[in-house]
């Protein structure tokens, strides 16, 4: 912590920050909270078995639900909360939403902007996985699936299709599809590295969740260039809490 007097890096005075993270904007987000001197801690899921280092004290694993996380927001003593979790991540966005509500803890999530369809793009937007799944189709097609080990099993109900799916972290091999080859690799990837995947493995349709940011926007790019339509899951709403789509945003948060 530091005092008032010292200026940009004052602002940390008074504030201890519960940074929900997990993307790579919440990491960017909490070296800047740390170069700034605030005090806070990074929380993460534990869905990755090699998180990337975080320039904040970090804890790993869950709450236990709203009266878990409210627990833990008392006895440590937070004065903010900062949501910066997968754009898809519902449940604990959902119960970090209802924990500050519930204590009055200043609560914002920090979301990437989605991804906005340019032309070119051949997009059959979507509300979730087993849409996606049906809005393959009946022929036989040829599938880069991009949307993570979550919800990898909903693509079994639609097994006459030949699955490419890549992963940070490999599934259980009881939820894949009846055929289903999987590449494990973590972004960014580049956009001419992307288009040759797609060739090599002879890409039909992509499908993705519309998790916006740079980091995987590749693979859109790719599927542009090459005239393949993208299967396009929408993120959940959140209509009910503050939404900050970059980090100017967070730290007036923090200043207000």
């Amino acid at each position: 912590m530091c005092n008032e007097g010292d200026g940009e890096a004052g602002r940390g005075a008074a504030r201890r920050i519960l940074l929900l993270g997990g993307t790579s904007e919440g990491r960017a987000l909490a070296a800047r909270l740390a170069a700034l001197r605030y005090d806070g801690v990074v929380s993460l899921a534990g869905r990755t078995s090699a998180p990337l280092a975080q320039a904040l004290p970090t804890r790993v694993g869950g709450f236990g639900g709203v009266e878990g996380l409210k627990r833990y927001l008392t006895e440590e003593r937070f004065t903010h909360v900062i949501d910066a979790t997968h754009p898809f991540a519902a449940q604990i966005s959902a119960n970090a939403g209802a924990a500050c509500a519930a204590l009055g803890v200043p609560f914002i999530a920090y979301v990437r902007a989605p991804w906005a369809p340019e032309p070119g793009d051949r997009w059959i937007e979507v509300a979730d996985n087993k849409s996606a799944a049906a809005a393959l189709g009946e022929t036989p097609r040829r599938v880069f699936l991009t949307i993570g080990r979550q919800g990898v099993a909903d693509f079994r109900d639609a097994p006459q299709h030949d699955y490419v799916l890549r992963v940070i972290e490999r599934p259980d091999p009881a939820e894949l599809p009846r055929s289903c080859e999987l590449i494990s690799a973590r972004g960014p990837f580049a956009r001419e590295a992307e288009i040759a995947l797609m060739r090599e493995k002879r890409i039909d349709i992509v499908v993705t969740k519309n998790s916006g940011g740079a980091l995987t926007y590749a693979k859109i790019e790719a599927a542009r260039a090459l005239g393949l339509p993208v299967v396009m899951i929408a993120p959940p709403a959140r209509t009910d809490v503050p939404v900050a789509h970059d980090v100017e945003a967070v730290l007036a948060f923090l200043a207000s």
